[in-house]
């Protein structure tokens, strides 16, 4: 347990890694701009109480590679399209951020150094070290890969202590609790249940990468206020998926 002047934390450097779709809020596609607001204030809450945070957006509310090769594009070419979607949400939640005093960097797995810097681990950790927000743009830079595990891959890369997955739903269930009233939900579970379960958390990619590396991950509501600060706090939100 990490210790800050303000206190003890469960956690001292996490991931987050939020859906392009979570930021649409009730719109149908884009940007809403008091959902951005909204997680901003989470955002900085933790990071006034001394939290690393590193965080990862999917493109979903502006395009989606997959979408786009159904519909008959090339699948390369819709993926790169999904990673600069990523790179728009990214350049708007920094904005969100530094209009709160948050100090930010943005970083991107494609080149653009006219609005961000090129992913650079040392440098990456080096921001995080003093207290910046870290925003990891354009998944892992390569298609047929998604943001989940682009979210996994880098929070190995910078030593995360967890990957905080938010979602509209506050943890895993044995089936889609929108869909099935008599859903269970799970305060815990390990990688292998969830394989044994055919539980969809993560692509298997994302998935197998955190296990491997015995890297935790909790599934929790994002848009329920305070969540974010419970959870580096030590209380228990959402569902942790362990190894064992």
């Amino acid at each position: 347990m990490a210790k800050t002047k303000q206190g003890a934390l469960k956690y001292k450097r996490i991931l987050l890694k939020l859906s392009g779709e979570s930021l649409m809020g009730s719109k149908q596609f884009g940007i809403d701009n008091k959902v951005i607001m909204q997680y901003s204030n989470e955002i900085k809450a933790i990071v006034d109480k001394g939290v690393e945070v590193a965080i990862v957006i999917g493109g979903g509310n502006i395009f989606r590679g997959l979408q786009a090769s159904e519909g008959g594009m090339d699948r390369v070419q819709g993926d790169y399209m999904g990673m600069l979607a990523t790179v728009i949400n990214s350049m708007a939640l920094q904005a969100s951020l530094e209009g709160l005093g948050v100090y930010t960097r943005l970083q991107s797995a494609i080149k653009m150094e006219a609005i961000c810097e090129p992913f650079i681990r040392r440098r990456a950790v080096r921001h995080l070290e003093k207290n910046r927000v870290v925003i990891f743009g354009a998944g892992t830079g390569n298609p047929y890969f998604t943001t989940d595990t682009a979210a996994s891959l880098r929070a190995i890369e910078i030593e995360a202590d967890v990957i905080l997955k938010g979602t509209r739903v506050d943890g895993i269930y044995t089936a889609d609790p929108e869909k099935d009233k008599k859903a269970k939900k799970f305060d815990k579970i390990t990688f292998k249940e969830v394989y044994d379960r055919d539980l969809k958390v993560m692509d298997m990619t994302a998935f197998t990468l955190c296990e491997e590396n015995k890297l935790p991950i909790i599934v929790f509501d994002m848009n329920k206020k305070g969540n974010l600060m419970k959870i580096i706090s030590g209380e228990k939100v959402g569902t942790l998926v362990v190894v064992k």
